[in-house]
């Protein structure tokens, strides 16, 4: 019996165990605050549902060996590029709204993709330095192409001047809930009861099984193998660059699929500087789920993402409580975000096994 709470001690961790605690001593401290339980539990799963596919990025790209993709804003603004075109196409149907702003952003991520998997073949051994940079670079110039498209739909661009994309886009009008609404229902009391959104659940489980069958499929496994050990990968026949290159591709492709699934939650298209820490937080994600550089698995998606967005979600309301009338919660949220993503990604320094 000791062997085995040892064991499962082991594979669960210290600072796992902590930011567990600190999850339920959130929860528990919200009872004498007269906070509704059901209610910070159904933002937390929100959350889950609306960063999980985005987390979900990490694994194709951990496996094929290209480490922590920091650079997932290529597909995070290939999917806002997608959005504002098919509300500038003017779609009314919601479910065709963003199932054709899905279509174009898989194949605008994909071709960026193999750009970017054949960028980070040419910078092997600093792949994660390299793709922050890239992050970076790109948000920085999407706020140039941002201001200089040539829409025309009153939605997206300002009003004065008729030149330039609004900073945020109401998608009430397009795919704005289409996902959250679906089959979703509310236990206990409508106002503050545990909102249950279960089509954006079931996408996110769906999306989940698509990469667990294709890291099972005999590609997956080879793309997987060339992350672990190319040169025993390439001793059996794997073209271990194609392979990173399909990895980062897939990689890109669910961050853009990603990104659509948190808007339509939101309710809200975010452009310019937005989207820039998302990368950090979904690799603090991914690595307190249990993941490392070199190894991702699902269970480490849909753990990780819970237990981050979970904090979050519970912290504020609590803390707000607390100090009604001060700037406190603002600073909390920065703290208590920025010192997970220190924490996870200190742990990049472990390599191989479990955070």
């Amino acid at each position: 019996m000791r062997e085995k709470i040892k064991y499962a001690y082991e594979q669960l961790g210290l600072p796992r165990l902590i930011i567990i605690s600190f999850f339920l001593f959130l929860l528990i401290s919200a009872i004498p605050l007269q906070l509704s339980i059901a209610n910070l539990l159904g933002n937390a799963i929100r959350r889950w549902g609306m960063y999980g596919v985005l987390v979900l990025a990490m694994v194709p790209a951990v496996q094929c060996g290209i480490g922590l993709n920091f650079g997932i804003s290529l597909g995070i603004v290939a999917g806002l590029l997608s959005a504002t075109i098919t509300i500038e196409m003017g779609i009314a149907n919601p479910w065709i709204s963003i199932l054709v702003a899905i279509l174009i952003g898989a194949a605008l991520s994909s071709v960026i993709g193999v750009g970017y998997g054949a960028l980070l073949n040419r910078v092997k051994g600093s792949e994660m330095t390299v793709s922050t940079y890239v992050g970076f670079s790109v948000i920085a110039l999407m706020n140039i192409v941002w201001l200089s498209v040539p829409f025309k739909n009153g939605e997206l661009i300002w009003p004065i001047g008729g030149q330039g994309m609004r900073n945020t886009i109401n998608l009430a009008s397009s795919f704005g809930g289409v996902l959250n609404d679906f089959l979703s229902f509310t236990i206990g009391d409508p106002a503050n009861g545990l909102f249950v959104p279960t089509g954006l659940l079931l996408f996110f489980l769906f999306m989940c099984t698509v990469v667990w069958l294709f890291m099972r499929s005999k590609t997956g496994v080879a793309m997987s193998a060339a992350g672990a050990n190319p040169m025993f990968a390439r001793a059996s026949g794997v073209n271990v660059n194609r392979m990173r290159i399909l990895g980062t591709t897939v990689s890109t492709v669910l961050a853009a699929i990603g990104i659509l699934t948190y808007t339509q939650s939101y309710g809200f298209l975010q452009l310019y500087n937005a989207p820039l820490m998302m990368g950090f937080h979904c690799v603090a994600a991914v690595l307190i789920g249990g993941a490392s550089v070199s190894r991702a698995k699902i269970s480490h998606v849909i753990i990780g993402t819970f237990l981050f967005q979970g904090i979050l979600a519970v912290a504020l309301p609590v803390i707000n409580s607390v100090m009604p009338e001060s700037n406190l919660p603002d600073v909390i949220r920065i703290i208590i975000s920025n010192g997970i993503i220190l924490y996870a990604l200190s742990k990049t320094k472990e390599g191989k096994g479990n955070v």
